[in-house]
């Protein structure tokens, strides 16, 4: 090989790094607000490229550190969490907000904290912004999957347009839909600590400690039933914590029950359907066509559970004709990308 066609190589590579970079930029808002809000609130598309400096800087950002960093999966998700706070703590301040979203009336407030929309926004950022992303980017670009997309410098560029984004979600958001509102000094530092403890567990503690493996299953279930799980999961669990109508004012299920029994439930669902997908995904026979398979269920499932808040909230024709749009191109889209990975599979 000459000088030539190494440069030739590198470069290539260089090229499809920062491509699959800013592919990631882009999933990550369409993943979590196209395919929901966007069909619940169908004006958010308006301040959809509001969104892309927190959501796709953000998401790049803690995908790249989690790499260098050879936390794995779990960093992924310890640091998505720090992502979650930085996001609605910083930007929305919807944590600890007593007006926006009426979400101090989805549940307890504990310490000045909006207990159920917080762990409500928890699990969809996890899946939705952060976990689904980042997994599409590595199906869609497997040769850089594990590997970092940018140089040192890209990354502090991610970070740096990651705080602007959260500044812009803080004034050009919250500051107009809760115009006023700060939040306490006490949250402030709380959610500050909480920022940095989760950063050191995911990048410091986790790539030193060796986790257990799961026990796989005896074999993976029928393909419709990867579906059906992934799909239901989100529309249960977005059932028990977001009412329908996220101005509700009132708790998901109204005052028959108390607020906290759907929190627990929710959560135990939560885990109960990520442990098995943990287990599956040790089975024998689990690849990437299964890997888009939940992705696809979890995205329409996603997206169904938006059209009825959409109905709900009195959209009932611009609601299910978006809803139809964003699921039929989200199905579209993954049959390509399973068509693409089933030409990658070795022949035989």
């Amino acid at each position: 090989m000459t000088a030539t066609e190494r440069t030739g190589q590198v470069d290539r590579a260089g090229r499809g790094r920062v491509k699959a970079a800013w592919v990631l930029v882009v999933l990550a808002p369409l993943c979590a607000e196209a395919a929901f809000s966007g069909i619940s609130l169908p004006a958010i598309w308006v301040a959809l490229p509001l969104l892309v400096p927190m959501y796709g800087a953000g998401v790049l950002l803690v995908r790249e550190l989690v790499v260098r960093a050879g936390a794995g999966w779990p960093g992924l998700l310890v640091l998505g969490v720090a992502y979650e706070i930085a996001e609605d703590g910083f930007g929305l301040q919807a944590l600890t907000s007593p007006h926006l979203y009426t979400a101090a009336e989805w549940g307890p407030r504990v310490l000045g904290f909006n207990t159920t929309y917080w762990q409500s926004q928890i699990g969809y950022h996890l899946v939705f912004s952060v976990l689904i992303p980042v997994m599409l980017a590595d199906l869609l670009f497997r040769r850089h999957a594990g590997r970092p997309y940018l140089r040192a410098g890209g990354t502090v560029v991610a970070a740096l347009v990651f705080l602007v984004g959260v500044a812009l979600v803080r004034f050009g958001i919250s500051g107009i839909e809760d115009p006023g509102y700060r939040t306490p000094w006490p949250a402030v530092v709380v959610e500050l600590l909480l920022v940095v403890v989760l950063a050191v567990v995911a990048l410091v503690v986790l790539p030193r400690v060796r986790l257990p493996r799961p026990a796989p299953l005896r074999r993976l279930p029928h393909p419709a039933v990867l579906v059906s799980v992934a799909a239901v999961a989100p529309i249960v669990v977005h059932g028990l914590l977001f009412p329908l109508w996220s101005d509700a004012g009132r708790p998901a299920l109204g005052d028959a029950v108390p607020t906290v029994v759907p929190m627990v439930v929710a959560l135990v669902l939560a885990v109960g359907v990520g442990w098995l997908v943990v287990r599956w995904s040790v089975t024998d026979g689990f690849g990437d066509r299964q890997r888009i398979l939940l992705i696809g269920g979890a995205m329409v499932g996603h997206s169904l559970f938006a059209v009825a808040s959409g109905l709900a909230a009195g959209q009932v024709v611009v609601s299910p004709v978006i809803g139809v749009v964003v699921i039929a191109v989200t199905v579209f889209g993954l049959v390509r990308l399973d068509r693409r990975v089933r030409l990658q599979e070795p022949a035989g």
